[in-house]
């Protein structure tokens, strides 16, 4: 199992060095490893139909509870399906689809970690793990979706993408870290025994709302959609992976997984089917206002997404099913149309359905797969579509009478927009006469298999589970349904359930939508009205939200982070008096004992007077060397008070870092330019306050120590066995070079990195002009 999980980062770590031997025709042979992990999955069908589960184990990180744990079942079963078998037509068309790319050992580079972490994330027993596999998948699809690098929009488009979901797993992290919390383990088998205590739990409400942004970012939830048709801008393989069957169903497989666990609460189910129920109403309209194909698909993928979180809401056993049903029905026909739509772009050069058509004659193989895949898409009986859509308005029509005939008729309005999306795509480019502007453009008279065979198979694949539904629901729709739902669903898929009202909306959808599709063109919308949409969109106000971010941060660092090291001490201290202060007079019962205080002896005041003198020297001069001067001079007057008071170890050390100070400044000042004074009186009145403000709480603090009782704990551990643990007799170095050998070591790292400074500056070639 191991294996199989980690063969895409295998993979794309041999690309690294052995990229150039497949960017040729040697390519096609990437595919084998895919269709490799496919047949490994394979072997466990027999169990998995039979309803048995396995469990992986592999230890990582054993002392953090955290372990390479992996659980296959009906869920986890249909995904990797999913993921193998469309990632291995995938790998297939686009050995075809970019061949002779310069990058071509870079994608699928790329696409192998993506398919690894995919692999990752629904096998995935250990909430952590699927934490860092979910990071993956948006890390690796960042680097898919803005494979095009050269191109501005696809790397604003890759930003985005990663910006979305790499948010929502920020928040995805903080739900996993509470759920552990609350439930004392990290294993989801193990948080099925404690299901009710944690939706009784305190923190379950906020739980629920990080997974929701998890989930919704990922897959693309209003009005977190934005991203996906951006995302378009990737490589028509890539779009066909990522966003029919694979990343945008992650948030889909992180609410179904979860749904036994936190599922069957009201704020679950109510939010659930308000945001999939609006999300696929919304995205289904729009879908039918473009006229690219690739942002048809985009919005009705976005579309699909909301009908699979709105059946997932409702929950009851119908709606599970459902739900398993689509996820396997989308996949098959998004993939087709997507596959579909790459190779009419390819032979070409537009996705524009208004400058489409007569493309049968030239590419049979292809229309027949658009046709299958549309046709799936629209229900139409015989189809696997058909029970998709059957199965999704048996779930509504068994909703109570207030919900009944609302969520029903928004579903099926959804579908009629969503038929519309699929004919546009799927047959609309091959019916009628070839236009003008394609007949004299070129392109290849025969394509290559590998183009049209992933498509076609996808289409048939469609065709023929609608004939047989046993197949799928015997090998994989009925386990995973029974996954989700945490028993046993008994409702196997069929191909007629006989004349009743499911079939009356099924008939309904399929006129209406065929009515809608010779009856309405999109047109473009005025420039007026475009800015004003994408002003209230929710990609204007998240575009809006970080111009202001921007703004401010350029404020913010034009007044903190000027570039002068006098602003970044004034900032730093000012923080440090305001927060130790307030915590200082707010909680210490401040009280000074003058009577410890000693005379103060004729050489202790001259030593004083020389430091207050040397202080007003180094604040008040306008010579650089005297200030250096004026503070060595500070600095030796410190060494005569440590030798006064009985430490000359520290005097020594004292005198020898002044002394080197000193030098290195001087020499440090031969290459700098000259004297800057950009000091008025307002900053030197300032700077003198925080001055004296830092002084006095040092002070204060310091008087205030005096009289606290000094806990001796620390110091006799270190008397006590310094020589017995240590071997050394001199407490302090044995408490610099055993006890806190790390911190010293860090200190010595400091030391060495200001050394590299400093010789830096001394190499520094200054030109005669900058020194002004």
């Amino acid at each position: 199992m191991i294996l199989a999980v980690l063969s895409g980062f295998i993979a794309a770590f041999l690309l690294t060095f052995l990229g150039k031997i497949f960017k040729g025709r040697l390519a096609v042979l990437l595919g084998l490893l895919p269709l490799s992990v496919f047949n490994y999955f394979l072997y466990f069908f027999p169990d998995i139909s039979a309803g048995k589960t396995f469990s992986f184990s592999y230890k990582w990180i054993p002392s953090l509870g955290i372990n390479l744990d992996f659980h296959l079942d009906g869920l986890s079963m249909l995904f990797v399906m999913l993921i193998t078998g469309i990632g291995s037509l995938v790998y297939f068309y686009a050995a075809a689809y970019l061949q002779g790319h310069k990058y071509l050992d870079r994608f699928y580079a790329y696409l192998s970690l993506f398919m690894g972490s995919m692999l990752g994330l629904v096998l995935a027993d250990n909430i952590l793990l699927i934490f860092i596999f979910w990071e993956l998948t948006s890390i690796s699809s960042f680097f898919l979706i803005g494979f095009n690098n050269d191109q501005a929009e696809s790397r604003k488009s890759a930003l985005t993408a990663l910006a979305v979901t790499g948010c929502g797993g920020f928040f995805l992290l903080a739900a996993f870290v509470l759920m552990g919390s609350a439930t004392g383990t990290y294993s989801i088998e193990s948080m099925l025994s404690v299901a009710t205590a944690l939706k009784a739990s305190p923190e379950y409400g906020l739980i629920l709302t990080f997974l929701f942004l998890g989930a919704f970012t990922k897959s693309a939830q209003f009005p977190f959609h934005f991203w996906l048709p951006g995302a378009m801008k990737a490589p028509t393989p890539i779009s066909a992976y990522l966003h029919s069957a694979t990343m945008v169903k992650a948030g889909i497989y992180l609410l179904a997984r979860f749904t036994p666990l936190l599922g069957q609460h009201f704020y679950w189910n109510t939010t659930l089917m308000a945001v999939g129920g609006f999300t696929m109403l919304y995205a289904a309209f729009h879908s039918i206002l473009r006229k690219d194909m690739k942002s048809i698909l985009a919005y009705s993928t976005i579309s699909a997404l909301g009908i699979l979180v709105f059946l997932l809401g409702i929950g009851t056993q119908h709606a599970l099913v459902a739900a398993a049903t689509f996820i396997l029905v989308h996949a098959l026909y998004k993939a087709g149309l997507f596959l579909v739509t790459g190779i009419v772009d390819h032979e070409t050069g537009t996705r524009d359905i208004d400058k489409l058509g007569g493309l049968r004659r030239w590419f049979p193989f292809v229309a027949l797969a658009g046709f299958l895949a549309a046709l799936s898409n629209a229900g139409l009986p015989l189809t696997f579509g058909f029970i998709g859509k059957d199965l999704i308005y048996e779930t509504t029509l068994h909703l109570g009478d207030t919900e009944k005939y609302l969520l029903t008729g928004i579903a099926v309005l959804s579908n009629i927009f969503l038929l519309y999306a699929g004919f546009s795509v799927g047959i609309r480019p091959f019916v009628g006469p070839i236009p003008e502007s394609l007949v004299k453009r070129p392109h290849h008279s025969t394509l290559s298999p590998l183009l049209w065979l992933p498509a076609v198979l996808l289409g048939v694949l469609g065709v023929v589970f609608g004939l047989a539904p046993f197949i799928p629901d015997n090998l994989l729709i009925r386990h995973a349904a029974d996954a989700i739902f945490n028993g046993t669903t008994a409702l196997p898929l069929k191909i007629w359930h006989g004349f009743n009202l499911t079939l009356l909306l099924s008939a309904a959808t399929l006129m209406s939508g065929v009515g809608l599709f010779f009856a309405f063109r999109p047109r473009a919308l005025s420039s007026a009205t475009q800015y004003w949409m994408a002003k209230v969109s929710p990609q204007g106000i998240s575009e809006g939200i970080g111009q202001s971010t921007r703004s401010f941060a350029t404020s913010y660092t034009r007044l903190f982070q000027n570039g002068y090291l006098r602003s970044y001490i004034l900032t730093i201290t000012v923080f440090l008096v305001g927060l130790i202060g307030y915590r200082f007079f707010t909680t210490v019962d401040l009280r000074v004992n003058t009577s410890s205080f000693t005379e103060i002896r004729f050489f202790e005041f001259v030593v004083f007077a020389i430091t207050v003198a040397a202080i007003i020297t180094t604040v008040f001069t306008k010579s650089r060397l005297t200030a250096i001067v004026s503070v060595s001079i500070i600095g030796y007057s410190i060494c005569l008070i440590f030798v006064y008071y009985g430490a000359p170890d520290l005097a020594m050390t004292q005198f020898t870092i002044d002394t080197l100070t000193v030098v290195l400044f001087v020499l440090v000042l031969y290459r700098l330019p000259h004297f800057l004074n950009m000091s008025n009186r307002k900053m030197k009145l300032r700077d003198g306050l925080v001055a004296i403000s830092f002084g006095s709480l040092i002070s204060l603090i310091t008087l205030q120590a005096l009289i606290s009782p000094a806990n001796k704990e620390i110091s006799r551990f270190y008397a006590d066995n310094a020589y017995l643990l240590a071997k050394g007799k001199n407490v302090v170095n044995v408490i610099l070079v055993d006890f806190r050998g790390a911190d010293t070591m860090v200190e010595i790292m400091v030391l060495t990195i200001a050394a590299l400074g400093v010789y830096s500056l001394l190499k520094l070639n200054v030109k005669p002009t900058d020194k002004d």
